[in-house]
């Protein structure tokens, strides 16, 4: 048996998922978790096989959650959306995700894509994965990105300065030079686009 736990905040979603994956005769659904933070907790506490995790989730995302269980364990994870942007694709890939496809996919699909990464392969969607392939790179640097990264909830040019021990005119350099590059007239705006880009 295929011991799989399933995140997902949806809890219509997460329910039926469970249920028609328990009609597989080789998958036993060993928890159901609303968030991230649940996700992680269980998945420690069950080791299961599979971790089946929603992307967007409050708290730790799906891919925080694979990323934390990949340092912590051998637990294979598989991310689904309902958001399939490319940039997504590339952090989750980078995380040690070892598969990543759309909700819009049926529960049999989901089925065979838990089987095969449980036996030890990958499997991304391959129009996600070709809409990856086109997708274009970050034109940020690293430290501009840490900047968009450490201001992505509203934090103040003083608080993004303190975190990453930089000067506050340093920050607002970086700040104006990210504007510039994304063609966008807030920070908040190049924290959007840099977010659904999958670059932070």
């Amino acid at each position: 048996m295929i011991r799989v736990l399933l995140a997902d905040d949806e809890a219509m979603i997460r329910s039926a998922l469970a249920a028609l994956l328990r009609l597989e005769d080789d998958i036993d659904v060993v928890a159901e978790c609303a968030d991230g933070s649940e996700a992680l907790a269980e998945a420690i506490r069950l080791t299961p096989d599979v971790c089946l995790l929603d992307l967007e989730m409050p708290g730790l995302d799906g891919v925080e959650v694979a990323e934390r269980l990949r340092r912590e364990t051998s637990i294979r994870c598989v991310v689904v959306t309902r958001h399939a942007r490319p940039g997504v694709l590339r952090r989750a890939l980078a995380s040690g995700v070892a598969g990543f496809l759309p909700k819009s996919r049926g529960a049999n699909e989901v089925a065979e894509v838990i089987r095969r990464v449980a036996a030890g392969a990958r499997y991304v969607d391959p129009e996600i994965a070709a809409d990856a392939l086109s997708d274009e790179r970050s034109p940020l640097t690293d430290r501009e990105l840490d900047v968009l990264r450490a201001g992505q909830r509203g934090e103040t040019t003083g608080q993004i300065a303190r975190a990453l021990s930089l000067a506050p005119g340093t920050v607002r350099n970086h700040v104006s030079t990210v504007l510039g590059k994304l063609h966008v007239t807030t920070r908040q705006q190049a924290v959007l686009v840099a977010e659904e880009r999958g670059w932070i």
